[in-house]
């Protein structure tokens, strides 16, 4: 479809769909991480309701710079052993976080099973899940 086209046509193409698709899976993984509740709990923790807007370009600009460092490989050079402590801190509470709104999400799922009735294909659901996330990720490492 597109062999006829110029190269430098071609690859405004396919730097437009893969910016694209790019977009579209961080706007989702975004909307996961507001759905499980993490943003809104934390700032219902630390009574700071004032400074919504001041989240939301953290919380923006984080997801922009985090792809731009990831994307282009940008060493970050910055304060050392201070900033490796400050960063593995930050990490460590978001990643807490998001363990424990998972753990409150997880306790939707049996409601969701029985009102849909699986009761035969649950264990199933769950084991080809996992066997999928295996084996995405024995290609990756391995290739």
């Amino acid at each position: 479809m597109f062999r006829n086209l110029p190269l430098a046509v071609r690859q405004v193409i396919l730097a437009f769909a893969g910016l694209s698709a790019g977009g579209v899976i961080a706007a989702g993984i975004f909307a996961f991480l507001v759905m499980i509740g993490i943003f809104p709990r934390l700032i219902g923790k630390t009574k700071t309701r004032k400074h919504i807007l001041l989240f939301d370009t953290m919380i923006i600009l984080g997801g922009i710079l985090g792809n731009a460092v990831d994307l282009y490989e940008i060493p970050v050079l910055m304060g050392g052993k201070l900033f490796l402590g400050v960063f593995g801190f930050s990490v460590g509470v978001f990643v807490g976080c998001l363990v424990m709104s998972l753990a409150e999400t997880l306790k939707t799922v049996p409601v969701i099973v029985r009102r849909i009735h699986l009761a035969v294909g649950f264990p199933y659901l769950i084991l080809s899940i996992a066997a999928g996330k295996l084996a995405g990720a024995l290609i990756y490492f391995l290739s």
